[in-house]
């Protein structure tokens, strides 16, 4: 019997990105991609999307072919990169994860957080890689 959350993980992993697709993903975290557009930068992407993250949910430890630059739109997240303490953000406070670094979300509240991300990657590579055997 297959995995839930490694099942999931591998249709994002697959997943190309067509504009304004709602995607869902591990349960209560959805990412809907809103664009996604060449740059003038050879090889490179950029990728936006809005993550939702319910009540109590979190988005495990994964990383990024690229750098992401996050938003808050809506409530309160935590977030920790690998090597890092954990940080609390509320909506219209901003966070960026540098290329190829591990970190994960979560939701401690009992409201829904939602993010803009943005992704400035390597084209052609999975937009999400989980990580494992991170300790924080």
């Amino acid at each position: 019997m297959k995995h839930p959350i490694k099942t999931v993980l591998a249709a994002l992993m697959l997943t190309t990105g067509a504009a304004y697709a709602a995607i869902p993903t591990l349960q209560g975290v959805t990412r809907t991609d809103l664009q996604r557009h060449d740059l003038s930068i050879a090889g490179r992407e950029m990728v936006q999307a809005r993550i939702d993250i319910a009540a109590g949910a979190v988005a495990p430890w994964h990383r990024h072919p690229g750098e992401e630059v996050i938003y808050i739109i809506e409530g309160t997240l935590e977030y920790q990169l690998e090597g890092q303490s954990p940080v609390t953000l509320k909506s219209g406070e901003v966070l960026f994860v540098p290329a190829n670094v591990a970190h994960m979300a979560r939701n401690r509240t009992a409201d829904n957080g939602a993010e803009l991300a943005t992704y400035i990657v390597r084209k052609g590579e999975p937009l999400l890689v989980p990580a494992h055997g991170i300790v924080p």
